[in-house]
């Protein structure tokens, strides 16, 4: 089994990423940029990225439409190339990995031939890598938790069931890295626990795993690295955990005893330097604050109870680092 290094902490902005290439660094992006159309009408959807990826990561890609997360992964790929810059995959071009089935994703666009059956699918497109990959098809049907449907049509299929389907595709070659665009889209919630279940053990053995996803909750559970894109830019770059505490403030919420004296709770409350966003409802107090444990104590001092302490998600940090 492999180790993975922690990658190192950007909460803002970089032009750089390491200034040394780390020896088991799988992906590297420097100075990318993509654009389409012309004059007036030309869209930059990738502006300037820099990007390393380490063996064994789990990265969530996370931003709002028109980020540019897809337009990268289209050029990790090799499925379009970079105006300017250098895109390297296991230190080559991203199109020779991908000919060489190192890398493999599974991808929103794309269909499925809908008169062949599951199985058929599977055995069809490991056979182009192989009889080590038509070997492994029965393994990559268990993981894909397609046992049960390997008799069925393609064109039978739930759309949560076909992106199983596409993702037992990217695994016949057993590559070193697997890119996903919002893979679990359509599954139901058992179905996206035992996809991620088998990606955590993947990531474990040295694959290296690159997701995008509309799911913040995903990200939070399951991404060990987050990069934030916004306008074809990186605007952060963490440890998951981390880039969620980064913002500091937790939110504080507490009852007032009846008998309190709820006037002066909330005026001591508010000469606090480190208190934003106090409220009162009813005799519910909400409020975030840097220092949330002397703001708690002071909260329990003065009678307040069923006090509640809640640390940023990432879905707090998400919108900050969006939002225009």
């Amino acid at each position: 089994m492999q180790t993975t290094a922690e990658p190192r902490t950007r909460l803002t902005p970089a032009s750089t990423v390491h200034d040394v290439r780390p020896q088991d660094a799988v992906i590297e992006l420097h100075g990318i940029r993509k654009g389409y159309g012309s004059g007036e009408k030309r869209v930059q959807a990738v502006d300037g990225i820099d990007l390393v990826v380490r063996r064994g990561e789990i990265v969530a890609l996370l931003g709002p439409n028109g980020a540019g997360k897809t337009t990268t992964l289209d050029m990790l790929l090799g499925l379009t190339d970079p105006d300017e810059g250098a895109a390297q995959v296991l230190g080559a071009r991203p199109a020779k990995a991908t000919d060489d089935g190192a890398i493999a994703a599974v991808l929103q666009t794309g269909g499925l031939l809908s008169d062949l059956t599951v199985g058929e699918t599977v055995r069809l497109i490991a056979s182009l890598h192989g009889r080590a990959a038509l070997d492994r098809v029965p393994e990559v049907l268990v993981r894909a938790d397609l046992e049960k449907l390997v008799h069925r049509r393609v064109s039978k299929c739930s759309g949560g069931e076909q992106q199983r389907v596409k993702f037992a595709l990217a695994l016949v070659a057993d590559p070193d890295i697997l890119v996903l665009d919002e893979p679990t889209a359509g599954m139901d919630v058992t179905a996206r626990r035992h996809f991620w279940n088998v990606m955590r053990a993947d990531a474990d053995a040295g694959r290296t795993i690159i997701f995008a996803t509309h799911y913040l909750e995903e990200a939070e559970q399951f991404a060990r690295r987050t990069v934030v894109m916004n306008h074809g830019r990186v605007v952060a770059d963490a440890p998951t955990a981390q880039l969620r505490a980064g913002l500091g403030a937790r939110t504080v919420a507490a009852s007032l005893p009846a008998d309190a004296d709820a006037d002066g709770i909330l005026s001591s409350l508010r000469d606090r330097d480190d208190i934003t966003e106090l409220r009162m409802d009813a005799d519910r107090l909400t409020l975030r604050a840097a220092d949330s444990d002397a703001v708690a104590a002071a909260l329990l001092a003065s009678g307040a109870r069923d006090l509640e302490i809640t640390a940023p998600t990432l879905e707090t940090a998400f919108t900050a680092l969006t939002e225009d």
